[in-house]
């Protein structure tokens, strides 16, 4: 489940036609020796977001952040911060901070040091220096390791050091690449916590970039998911995972089950599609308008699946399947039935009892079934 932000009213910016975006990205495009990196990205985003950039490997999202920070240029295409048009300003005029992967604190410096760096480069006065380390440093509970240098550091501790030198300048913008990545599941779930606190204190806004959809559907407000150098999709978690906009969003937003069909009936208020992976018909509450015969396939996430040994008495929505395998997640399993078409479909349930005391078992015949507003319709 998403982390709600404090910080934002029941009308989100982003719904507001009257709020103006803090920053906004037109038509950027990036090549590097005819590949095209990114491609006519536009994007529009508020003050005190925390933005990510959601996308596998390879999916433009950290060559679109490095535009941000002014580390590469683009091909064509403008970027503004506050309505200052910073396309061409450099790196180092930019009211931008960034939190590298590998944290880039300096091994010969102490926490204090690396805190303060930038602040003595703009040449700030020491007291202020001191204060401001001080204040940030506590922002991050690292109060008391001053004196520390980074090899004496934990991962997590690293971090937040980085995260303080960032916030230290006062920028209008901080932009995070795979901040997280370094940690392990346990410390990063906690730090996901903490960094949307802090953020919420700071009220600056952030710009994420990550490769983990649970880490990006925990922290963001919204996420723009990439693919091959486009935004695919923008919106916040919830629109992301419940109403995907294509069957690559379905896919790589959580486990999904898709059949493909045709539609053979559409109302104003539904649509009924034949498949042939599934005995009975499929009745899905409007999501998006086709007519009949379009070819589609309907996207249904696995804990939208009900599992019974008993038929059910509906029309629609069921099918009937064989147990294959179990996986067992401690508070979830996740049961893979193979349908009599060779379809193999996913059901998480709840674990309620002990294993052992499972009603439902490897090589047994069971039922699946669900809701007609549960049915998500994508084109091919």
């Amino acid at each position: 489940m998403a982390i709600q932000p404090k910080h934002l009213s029941n009308l989100e910016p982003w719904q507001d036609p009257k709020a103006k975006p803090y920053v906004q990205i037109k038509n950027l495009t990036k090549t590097f020796n005819g590949r095209v990196a990114v491609n006519d990205v536009s994007l529009s985003i508020y003050r005190g977001e925390l933005f990510s950039l959601l996308g596998r490997s390879g999916c433009g999202k950290t060559t679109l952040l490095r535009m941000l920070a002014g580390f590469e240029s683009p091909t064509s295409g403008k970027i503004f911060i506050d309505g200052i048009d910073m396309t061409d300003t450099p790196a180092y005029k930019r009211p931008v901070s960034m939190v590298f992967q590998s944290y880039a604190l300096f091994p010969h410096m102490t926490v204090e040091q690396n805190v303060a760096f930038g602040l003595i480069q703009d040449g700030l006065p020491k007291s202020e220096i001191r204060d401001r380390v001080a204040e940030y440093l506590e922002l991050v509970q690292m109060s008391g390791y001053e004196r520390r240098k980074p090899d004496q550091l934990s991962g997590g501790e690293r971090q937040r050091v980085a995260l303080a030198r960032s916030l230290v300048k006062q920028p209008k913008l901080v932009l995070l690449d795979e901040p997280l990545a370094a940690l392990d599941k346990k410390l990063r779930e906690r730090t996901q916590l903490e960094l949307v606190n802090i953020q919420e204190k700071v009220g600056v806004t952030f710009i994420m970039v990550s490769h983990d959809q649970e880490e990006a559907m925990t922290m963001s407000t919204r996420i723009g998911l990439m693919n091959e150098g486009c935004i695919l999709q923008v919106g916040g978690p919830t629109e992301i995972y419940e109403y995907p906009n294509s069957k690559y969003v379905a896919n790589f937003v959580g486990s999904v089950n898709l059949f493909d069909g045709i539609i053979v009936e559409e109302r104003a208020d539904h649509v009924v599609v034949k498949s042939t992976a599934t005995e009975k018909n499929l009745y899905v509450t409007h999501s998006a308008s086709f007519p009949v015969g379009a070819q589609i396939s309907v996207a249904i996430r696995p804990e939208k699946v009900l599992l019974t040994t008993t038929k059910p008495t509906g029309e629609h929505n069921w099918t009937s399947g064989i147990v294959k395998d179990i996986v067992y997640l401690g508070d979830v399993s996740i049961y893979h039935v193979q349908l009599p078409s060779g379809v193999i479909v996913l059901a998480t349930v709840a674990n309620m009892v002990r294993a052992a005391e499972r009603p439902i078992q490897w090589e047994d015949e069971v039922f699946l079934h669900w809701k007609p507003e549960n049915g998500i319709v994508l084109a091919i």
